[in-house]
This record gives C-alpha cells, structure tokens and sequence, in this order.
C-alpha cells in the first residue's frame, strides 16, 4: 500500500526548490537529505531529497537534479509516496498507523461483525470512519469505544453505546 507523505507545490526561487504540503507525521525523518522517495506518477520519480530547509512554516526540499525553476516547475502537483511496508510499527503497542487500522473488520463485544473501518479521520480527535453496507458511521477511536485492536486476526473490537453503529441514528 502507497502513503502519501507530501505533495509538491510550487517551486520557490531559482534553483529548484520546491514547496512541499506535509502529509506525514515526520517531515524530518520522512524528507532528510539523501531519503528517497517514490512518485505519484511513478514516471516523476524516484526523488532524492539533496536539501529541506523550513521558511515561514513551509517546507522547501531541493531533489537531487532539479537545479532550476523550469524543474522544479514539472515536478507540481506530484505526490511523494512510501510503501506501508518500509514504516515500522510504533514502539507503542496502543499506537496505531492509519493504514494499520483501514480494512480491519469492526466486531461488536458479542462476537457480531459490525462493518470495516474505511479511513480514519484527524480533527481534533481521531475518528475511525466505519463502512456499514452503503452507509459509513464515525466512531472515537478512544480506548473506552476502542478496548481492543488485533493486527494480526485483521479486527477491532468496538464496544460502543447503543446506537453509535446505528447509521439511522445519525444526525
């Protein structure tokens, strides 16, 4: 599975930097010079991060290559991407990475299959996005709703309020 990490924007100055839209948790880690990143289209890339310096809150990155405006200017609007499977896991064992959690099945306390988690949200709380049939409920992704994630059996145990997996019951 790709993630997308940053999205490239405009170029800034002369000599090939670019904007980047950050859409990674580690812009440090993620666009350290000599990291290398995969494209979206696939024919932009691989780039290879020469420089990344931040400018009123904006992340600038150099690619190895790109040394003008004209460069910088064709590499717009590509997605920089990794595959899932070069992120390792979180230290924590009740931390999580979205794409961990997507696709899982959600099953009620009772052992009843209650849909799969189709994306989770970040707005202040995170909330997983629950597809049930064609309708699609939100649940907090807290420990109290949340008591219970299994990688490795592909679910997620939602002890929610009656109600709260009810899409009829949606305001």
């Amino acid at each position: 599975m790709q993630l997308v990490v940053g999205r490239i924007g405009r170029p800034h100055g002369l000599r090939g930097e670019v904007t980047v839209e950050v859409r990674t948790d580690d812009p440090e880690g993620r666009f350290a010079p000599g990291s290398r990143l995969s494209t979206d289209p696939a024919s932009a890339g691989p780039l290879v991060v020469a420089s990344r310096r931040w400018h009123s809150g904006i992340l600038l990155v150099g690619f190895e290559g790109v040394d003008d405006r004209e460069g910088a200017e064709a590499l717009r609007g590509t997605m920089l991407v990794l595959d899932s499977a070069d992120i390792p896991p979180p230290a924590d064992p009740d931390e999580f990475h979205d794409h961990q959690l997507i696709g899982l099945t959600v099953v009620t306390p009772d052992g009843e299959r209650a849909g799969e988690v189709a994306d989770v949200l970040h707005h202040g709380q995170d909330l997983l996005v629950v597809r049930r049939g064609d309708a699609e409920v939100y649940v907090p992704f807290v420990k109290a709703l949340v008591p219970e994630v299994d990688l490795e059996a592909g679910t997620l145990l939602v002890d929610a309020p009656p109600g709260l997996l009810d899409p009829d019951q949606m305001v």
